[in-house]
């Protein structure tokens, strides 16, 4: 057993989603960076692992930037009381610039692991946007989207 309850898992998870929803709107990444410890480790599988609360709000700020209305709704989500771990398939969404019955997505797992006091001290994205992403944003690009910064973070993924 770890040392959090399921109620507490399902209650930081919640805030988790909150905070995630509130960063979208306002576009304040920051927000979102507050929800990890000083020492959380981040592996994003795409961009590479980012040590520590200020390497991931350098990236997260950096990374968000070019697409300021994708936002992150979870098609599931599971409790693992043993490891006080949450793993959720989260899709990135990027709407449609003109139709709002449409949007483009592709899926990502999430696997978070919670410190207490609603702050995680892990997180792990898995997925592969080198294969999913490009022709999610190359269909969104073909519909009028576009990036709001020419800036743009380089993934690190091979394949």
């Amino acid at each position: 057993m770890g040392r959090f309850t399921r109620a507490e898992l399902e209650q930081a998870f919640r805030h988790y989603d909150e905070t995630v929803r509130k960063a979208v709107e306002t576009k304040d990444w920051n927000l979102w960076a507050n929800l990890f410890t000083e020492d959380a480790l981040y592996i994003e599988h795409a961009y590479g692992e980012m040590r520590g609360r200020e390497a991931i709000r350098d990236w997260i700020t950096k990374v968000m930037a070019p697409f300021p209305t994708m936002y992150f709704p979870q098609d599931w989500v599971a409790y693992d009381e043993e490891n006080d771990a949450i793993v959720c398939c989260v899709q990135n969404v990027l709407p449609h610039p003109t139709d709002p019955t449409k949007d483009f997505r592709f899926p990502n797992w999430t696997r978070l692991v919670y410190a207490g006091n609603n702050q995680f001290s892990l997180e792990e994205d898995i997925y592969n946007p080198k294969k999913d992403a490009p022709e999610v944003i190359r269909a969104w690009r073909a519909a009028g989207g576009q990036f709001a910064t020419k800036e743009q973070i380089q993934m690190k993924h091979k394949d």
